[in-house]
């Protein structure tokens, strides 16, 4: 297939129109007409996992995160963004990210899927009409009352974590989560809104999450990578299912840092 090809399909998944306005998703690099036989995915274009683009001989590095975010003005070696693009560029590998689109049409309902909330709406409404309505994160209700402890528990098993941040009394019983994986700066007035007793997010700021307590509403903070990471696996399926001619890999990427 040709990249355009294979960035209509993508972009039939995710419109898109359902991109923020300040976000930067879509095509960072690449020959629309290059031929694509094998893509890389990665949740974040970092230096390892453009030298892995590279060295497996991927025609289409496919991240989560912007490689171009905020806008350049120009491309050079000297800078982290440039120094990365012109080394994709060279060696003839596109770069197309999936973001806040993604995060509309696809990120959120899956994290939900993997929680059960059932009777779930859309946390933050960005787009509606008089059918639907489509936006960041979900809320909806945990299968069973548990506690937060437990509902942190669940987190780790359902996002294969190895810890998370809790703040809250862990005894507090949970029923109504909100979901919003990625950044959820913000995000605390819209799951206090819709009712939730737990914010699950992947970046929550100290002083909104003391504030977030104060107000009645836990939160669980599962790290940005730690929920956004759904990403790979959810696109491998969906390229294998609409795309079968093209071999889909994994970078190696893992959660930036260590916790020691």
């Amino acid at each position: 297939m040709l990249l355009k090809e294979v960035i209509a399909e993508l972009e039939a998944l995710s419109p898109p129109d359902f991109a923020e306005k300040w976000d930067n998703s879509g095509l960072m690099c690449g020959r629309e007409k290059k031929e694509i036989n094998k893509i890389l995915l990665a949740v974040d274009a970092t230096d390892e996992v453009v030298e892995e683009a590279i060295l497996s001989e991927a025609d289409l590095l496919l991240t989560h995160h912007p490689l171009i975010f905020p806008t350049i003005s120009s491309v050079t070696e000297k800078d982290i963004v440039g120094r990365r693009l012109l080394k994709l560029i060279q060696a003839d590998v596109c770069c197309y990210a999936m973001h806040t689109n993604f995060d509309v049409i696809g990120m959120a309902d899956e994290a939900a899927d993997k929680l059960n909330l059932s009777d779930r709406k859309v946390l933050d409404v960005l787009y509606e009409d008089t059918l639907s309505q489509e936006g960041i994160g979900r809320v909806g209700l945990l299968p069973r009352e548990i506690s937060l402890r437990e509902c942190a528990e669940l987190v780790k098993e359902v996002f294969l974590l190895d810890d998370v941040r809790v703040f809250g009394d862990l005894d507090k019983r949970i029923r109504k989560a909100a979901i919003s994986p990625g950044s959820g700066k913000k995000m605390s007035k819209h799951a206090l809104k819709a009712g939730a007793e737990v914010l699950i997010t992947g970046d929550i700021d100290h002083h909104e999450g003391i504030d977030s307590v104060a107000a009645g509403l836990c939160v669980i903070d599962a790290g940005h990578y730690g929920i956004e990471k759904i990403f790979v696996d959810y696109m491998k399926d969906f390229i294998l299912r609409n795309m079968p001619n093209i071999t889909v890999i994994r970078a190696s990427q893992k959660t930036p840092f260590v916790v020691i």
